[in-house]
């Protein structure tokens, strides 16, 4: 406002030029906590089929592609409503185009007091026993009791859901005795005390997202052995040709390795691309990837079949890593492109020296740090710079900053190949062959049914599972000697295990004990190496220590006196030797 009081009205030009001065300042809202719990109640309860259809709508609305005629245009302003109802309550409106199936139905319960009463005392005082009767005969006295009381009576399906739903360990020690209880009893562990042009006109407007394989065999870290090739993943910005994420594993292309470097682009940059381009494998149609980039806001754009010059930025990359960095490198598979001229003395699998670990290491800093700052060819600047001077004059896009907090991380956590686990009894659920418990397991209802369970590759410790309606949380069986690494060092020592041991020991399963032991024996090798380099600089000080020295000389002189030993008797050499007195006819050499 003017003095006067009148509006002024300013340039775009002016100002952005104010709000890149930060004399304007963008006005942040103040956090709501009841609507960020509101949130994460929504997406807590969402399954698989409720994200789908969520991500559907969202396409359906005009964000991605044309709408269908087969919504009706009233549906789709009910949708659209939905949408900005939730976007101004918790700041995503993809939350409103969640279904709530949930609240649907009749809510109020369909027996009486008298029947559930009645259901309960036969359960407890008649099926519940030692006498062990079965529950058809249980319930003929339940229907003979009901009829004397002109109770309706509940039928027999009812009944047996209602035996399912009580304590298993209970019912079971009751009617079979603490023995038999015990094989059911659930595991209690011991834990802590807390019971546009092609390539975009700014940076982060198209983003390129696709994996290769790199030309190197790696060895296990623990044993040595080979372990195969590596697959990377690249998020190549692709106006500045900047590499903004890198991510290292052994498993073949899938959704998973696709949402760790969403992730990490998060974690490092607080932001997603406007605009991510991919190809159409279908590690990149997966439900729950399409849906953590409609949350964010994000439109996925996929490549023609059969055209990878539409991926070159990405595909180029590859090619420059392989020259720059991995073919420098021992183990590399250049000579296997001619496999007639492969033999024992150059295969790359018996020269591999480089683990997961250490190449990944490398690999960031050389993406990071040295490629990031040499001078592209088709900008005539390095990739930092042409990302720099892009965000000066597009602007930093404050508004499309992305928290790294619990509810992106949980709505990012991947799932199994399988996507879903067994209930065992007493033992919980089984993701990347490690149990998971959590006390929602307990009703025999749930028993050696399948879940939908997701995990967190950068916290194995704990997990989750889709159990009534809801997403919660599990502890692991070794969490205590788990939790005290770092989230780099597990997700490496988890990949390499599971590959060490998938290939050389296909009949052996892998357990969370051995993956703890493996942690452990990496901690142990880490002291050793420690102790040794210790040692090595200790050795110039206890040179010119005087008791070295005269140990040294007294070893000597041990040494000198040993030497003038007197030689043994012809007597004492046939006492000790077997075969003299043996004639020797020549010498076999």
């Amino acid at each position: 406002l003017s003095p006067e009081k009148q509006l002024v009205d300013l340039p775009i030009e002016v100002f952005e030029a104010l709000l890149y001065q930060k004399k304007i300042t963008v006005a942040s809202p103040l956090p709501d906590n009841a609507s960020q719990v509101a949130e994460q109640e929504v997406l807590t309860k969402a399954s698989l089929k409720q994200l789908e259809i969520a991500t559907q709508r969202y396409k359906l609305l005009g964000h991605i592609g044309e709408p269908d005629s087969a919504v009706s245009a009233r549906t789709l302003r009910r949708w659209r409503a939905e949408f900005q109802t939730a976007e101004a309550l918790y700041g995503h409106g993809f939350t409103g185009l969640i279904p709530r199936w949930s609240n649907s139905g009749n809510r109020l319960p369909r027996l009486s007091i008298e029947q559930e009463q009645l259901l309960s005392k036969y359960i407890s005082e008649q099926y519940e026993t030692h006498k062990q009767q079965t529950a058809s005969a249980v319930y003929l006295l339940l229907e003979r009791e009901a009829k004397e009381r002109n109770i309706a009576v509940p039928s027999y399906t009812t009944f047996r859901a209602r035996i399912k739903q009580r304590s298993r360990h209970e019912q079971v020690l009751k009617r079979q005795g603490p023995r038999a209880a015990a094989q059911v009893e659930p595991f209690y562990w011991e834990l802590e005390r807390m019971t546009t042009p092609r390539h975009g006109d700014r940076p982060w407007e198209i983003v390129h997202l696709d994996h290769t394989e790199l030309d190197i065999v790696l060895v296990s870290s623990h044993t040595g052995r080979c372990l195969g090739k590596p697959w990377a993943t690249f998020m190549t910005d692709a106006y500045s040709r900047r590499l903004l994420v890198v991510y290292l594993t052994f498993d073949p292309p899938s959704y998973r390795s696709g949402m760790m470097a969403l992730r990490e682009c998060v974690w490092r940059y607080a932001r997603l691309p406007q605009t991510l381009v991919v190809d159409g494998g279908p590690d990149f149609r997966s439900v729950y990837f399409e849906a953590l980039l409609a949350y964010s806001s994000c439109t996925k754009a996929t490549r023609p079949w059969g055209k990878p010059r539409y991926g070159s930025v990405c595909e180029r990359l590859f090619g420059t890593a392989n020259t720059q960095f991995v073919y420098n490198l021992t183990g590399n598979t250049q000579i296997t492109k001619q496999v007639r001229q492969v033999t024992k003395s150059v295969d790359p699998t018996h020269h591999a020296v480089w683990t997961l670990g250490d190449l990944y290491g490398y690999l960031t800093e050389w993406a990071y740090e040295v490629y990031d700052q040499q001078i592209h060819p088709a900008l005539e600047m390095s990739p930092r710079e042409a990302f720099k001077k892009g965000l000066a004059r597009s602007g930093e896009r404050v508004h499309s900053t992305i928290d790294y907090d619990d509810t992106f991380r949980f709505f990012s956590l991947p799932t199994t190949p399988k996507g879903t686990a067994t209930v065992e009894p007493g033992r919980g659920v089984k993701i990347n062959y490690v149990y998971y418990w959590s006390d929602e397991f307990r009703p025999a209802s749930l028993e050696h049914t399948q879940v939908p369970v997701r995990y967190d590759p950068f916290n194995i410790g704990v997990a989750y599972a889709f159990v009534k309606s809801r997403w919660v949380e599990c502890i692991s069986e070794y969490y205590l000697q788990l939790k005290g690494h770092s989230e780099r060092e597990l997700v490496l020592a988890t990949t390499e295990l599971r590959k060490r041991l998938s290939t050389h020991s296909k009949e052996v399963s892998i357990t969370a004990k051995r993956l703890a032991e493996f942690l452990s024996s990496a901690q142990s090798h880490e002291v050793l190496l420690t102790q040794r380099l210790q040692d090595a600089d200790a050795q110039s000080v206890f040179a010119q220590m005087g008791g070295y020295q005269d140990k040294g000389h007294e070893a000597q002189d041990t040494q000198s006196e040993a030497s003038f030993q007197p030689l043994p008797t012809e007597q004492e050499k046939e006492a000790t030797d077997v075969y003299a007195g043996l004639e020797i006819y020549e010498e076999y050499q």
